[in-house]
């Protein structure tokens, strides 16, 4: 609370860069007071109450007037649109409080936030602040409709019912552990290499994950056998439920042994659909079995009657 407060006294004395910073750091303490107060056995209700009211403050107010200072001073239409994001963040928090009540949901919910959390809202709000402080100069993304669409599309996206990965549940591997931590490092010296440039980039990133949020959603949603199973098995499930067929795939291709190299022959079709010169057989064993008893004959091999076969001398 005290980070995203400070975020409006560092706009009003004109440091942009430092109220991005302080929006960042309350994000990155939103983040690990929880995990905190679970390792040192200090959860209480007072305490999911606080973290309430802090996100409201830190992503909700704060955001709305760093906007409202630096592009819409004295708009009343800005100050509208800086009240509707406020207004967003708050029914957002609202509705995550009263979904923690909610014991009848299907355990995969537990992977995903309804709608875009607070804390990444509030960052992306401010995008097109982040982007001029970059680039250095303003541009069509920093002018005042396109801000203000922004903000309320982005306000949009915290009341909406679109899933979004969480990362309470996210599991590391044994294995990437290493790779892990050294992605970490190289993170953290592009942040204070680069600081507006990461967290651009970080925003991007996430807006560009949401389409695979909702795909994974929905498929979970009509597999209820892969709810309570690891990554591993679930990506079992995805190839035993035929991913390939369901994007229209063809099956592999099998050819007889010594055939030539022609994919299909003339032929007449047989009762069950299948070229009777075919040399690409059909998975189904039934039919591969019915295709190789098959005698086939010199109208089948496409060799005339009276053609003598080369010798291997002459090939």
């Amino acid at each position: 609370m005290c980070a995203g407060l400070s975020a409006v006294q560092f706009t009003l004395a004109g440091n942009l860069p430092a109220a991005i910073a302080s929006i960042a750091v309350a994000a990155v303490l939103d983040s690990l007071d929880g995990r905190i107060a679970r390792l040192l056995d200090a959860t209480s209700k007072m305490g999911a109450e606080l973290d309430s009211l802090a996100d409201a403050i830190s992503f909700g107010v704060a955001p709305a007037l760093v906007l409202y200072i630096w592009r819409f001073d004295g708009n009343r239409v800005g100050w509208v649109v800086a009240l509707v994001f406020a207004v967003c963040i708050i029914l957002r928090l609202a509705r995550f409080n009263t979904l923690l009540d909610d014991t009848e949901q299907p355990p995969y919910t537990k992977e995903f936030f309804v709608g875009v959390p607070s804390p990444a809202g509030g960052l992306l709000a401010l995008l097109p602040l982040i982007l001029t402080i970059q680039i250095g100069h303003e541009g069509w993304w920093s002018s005042e409709p396109v801000v203000m669409v922004w903000t309320v599309a982005v306000g949009g996206l915290l009341i909406s019912r679109i899933p979004t990965l969480s990362v309470k549940t996210f599991r590391v591997p044994a294995s990437m552990v290493a790779p892990l931590l050294v992605l970490v490092g190289l993170l953290a010296a592009a942040v204070i290499t680069y600081p507006m440039m990461a967290l651009a980039a970080f925003l991007v990133v996430y807006l560009l994950h949401v389409p695979y949020a909702v795909r994974r959603h929905r498929w979970l949603a009509h597999h209820p056998e892969a709810w309570d199973v690891p990554p591993r098995e679930r990506r079992a499930i995805r190839r035993a439920h035929g991913a390939g067929r369901r994007l229209g795939l063809r099956p592999p291709i099998r050819k007889v042994a010594g055939a030539a190299r022609r994919a299909v022959w003339p032929g007449r079709r047989n009762g069950d659909g299948y070229r009777a010169g075919a040399l690409v057989l059909p998975t189904d064993s039934t039919r591969m079995r019915r295709s190789v008893r098959r005698p086939r004959g010199w109208r089948r091999t496409g060799l005339r009657r009276n053609q003598s076969r080369p010798r291997a001398g002459d090939q």
